[in-house]
C-alpha cells in the first residue's frame, strides 16, 4: 500500500507543477523555488511529517521534499547546538543531495561539451 501512496502523493506534486507550468506565466524556476519554500512552510507547521510518514520517497523525492530535509536539518541542529545550527543545520541535513547533484554536474560536464545551439 506504501507503493500506491507514494505514486499518488508523488503524482500529484507533480501534476500540480505542471498545472502551474500549462496556466500561469509562472517561469520553471519560480516553480521549482516555490516547491522547496513550501516543503518548509509546511514542515514548520507540521503537515509535511505526516505526509512523508504516509507517502515515503513520494513526499520526499519532489522539491517540496529538498525543503521538508532542510527544514527537518535547522530544527534538529538548532536542538543540538542552538543558534548556530540555523546557520548549519540545513546543510547538513540536505547534504547529500547537494553532492549528488554536483556530482552529476561534474560528470556531465566531462562527457558532453557545450555549444551553441545555433
Amino acid at each position: 500500500m506504501q507503493f500506491v501512496w507514494a505514486f499518488l502523493i508523488g503524482g500529484a506534486l507533480c501534476a500540480i507543477g505542471q498545472i502551474l507550468i500549462d496556466v500561469t506565466k509562472l517561469t520553471p524556476a519560480r516553480i521549482l523555488v516555490g516547491y522547496v519554500v513550501a516543503g518548509v512552510i509546511l514542515t514548520a507547521v507540521g503537515l509535511y511529517g505526516p505526509l512523508v510518514k504516509l507517502a515515503g520517497c513520494g513526499a520526499t523525492t519532489p522539491l517540496t521534499g529538498f525543503g521538508y530535509s532542510l527544514a527537518t536539518g535547522v530544527k534538529e541542529a538548532v536542538a543540538e547546538q542552538g543558534l548556530i545550527g540555523a546557520l548549519t543545520g540545513g546543510l547538513a541535513g540536505t547534504a547529500a543531495g547537494i553532492c549528488a547533484a554536483l556530482l552529476c554536474g561534474v560528470i556531465s560536464g566531462l562527457i558532453f561539451k557545450a555549444g551553441d545551439k545555433t
